[in-house]
């Protein structure tokens, strides 16, 4: 089992970002903020504006600890690591896969969404219903989404099974408002993206953002290109495949995180900024209060099914990549996503 490594978030405006010995050290206005050794990290996020040095970057392409840069909202920029460890045979049945027979991976892995999406309206339905607002539309969105799981199952398509993805969430970012307990300054609109129009967007595209990276972190961690997938289509600059491994995430762990942040009212007016554009983004106190409940998220326990054993959430997207890659070299007969119950 892969050891679970941090990954060092670093929000600072205006940070150096340096090499101290075998650590990682982080000062600003002439003050040391704070400092890791290097073995315990597996990447570097700078959000923001902030130097790193060089004899950091090189020591952490050494090391194999991976520096990712992303705007202030939590857009990726840049990501800078050393030599890529692929196995080169994998990756060809990945590339032929990806080429001549993607259907069944791509039918588990849209099944496996809307299965997901489903159980986090199901569970609101379970836990909150006294406090939801409109209950029979979520009701309905429920039974939609079942049938949409029964048709993406039977379906060899991939453009069809697109199509279902689709659909499924359109139902559920429709009544995804009703799923949010909280003060008006916390409004949801309607799923928007670059920019995120309401806070409720904001976080949900910066919680995507970590997401869409420790998968990608995982995926190159046991030989596959994160580039080349199944369910998204290819294109430059795109890390297809970490984006499906995403889609399984997507809503038990990235939805729910945001609910919750949310609804316990952890984050509130002043955490988020407002522009002439209509866009809104996380203010720095914002994203520190993000990341520290995502890192928090990580360190909770579940019950994989398939292997019938209790692991830490911030493995989840290691062991789906061995399950992925076990399946492209023919130890698996089909890919077994992870199923949110």
């Amino acid at each position: 089992m892969k050891r679970h490594l941090n990954t060092l978030y670093v929000s600072t405006e205006g940070a150096w970002i340096s090499k101290e010995g075998e650590n990682i050290v982080v000062s600003a206005n002439k003050k040391t903020l704070g400092r890791m050794p290097i073995h315990m990290i597996g990447s570097l996020v700078c959000i923001g504006r902030m130097m790193v040095s060089p004899p950091l970057m090189g020591f952490c392409a050494q090391k194999g600890v991976s520096i990712v840069y992303l705007t202030d909202n939590g857009r990726f920029l840049a990501r800078v690591e050393g030599p890529v460890s692929g196995n080169v045979l994998l990756r060809h049945a990945q590339y032929r896969r990806s080429d001549e027979g993607p259907e069944q991976i791509v039918q588990h892995i849209v099944a496996a969404k809307i299965h997901n999406q489903r159980n986090v309206l199901r569970r609101a339905l379970r836990d909150h219903r006294d406090k939801l607002h409109n209950t029979p539309l979520i009701d309905d969105a429920v039974r939609h989404l079942g049938r949409l799981i029964e048709q993406a199952k039977h379906c060899d398509d991939v453009d069809s099974l697109r199509g279902f993805e689709g659909d499924a969430a359109r139902q559920y970012f429709g009544v995804f408002a009703q799923l949010l307990h909280t003060t008006d300054a916390l409004v949801f609109t309607g799923r928007s993206r670059r920019p995120p129009l309401d806070p409720v967007n904001a976080v949900l595209s910066f919680v995507y953002t970590l997401l869409t990276h420790d998968c990608r972190s995982a995926l190159e961690a046991v030989g596959l290109d994160p580039a080349v997938g199944f369910l998204h289509r290819l294109r430059p600059g795109r890390p297809s495949l970490a984006l499906d491994l995403v889609e399984e995430f997507r809503a038990p762990i990235a939805d729910r995180l945001t609910l919750s942040l949310c609804n316990r009212r952890q984050l509130n007016a002043k955490h988020f900024t407002h522009y002439d554009n209509g866009a809104v983004t996380l203010t720095d106190a914002g994203r520190k209060t993000v990341i520290t409940a995502w890192q928090e998220k990580k360190k909770q326990t579940l019950t994989h099914a398939f292997l019938d054993d209790t692991i830490h959430i911030g493995t989840l997207w290691h062991i789906q990549s061995m399950l992925l890659a076990r399946t492209l070299r023919g130890d698996l007969d089909a890919y077994v996503p992870y199923l949110y119950k």
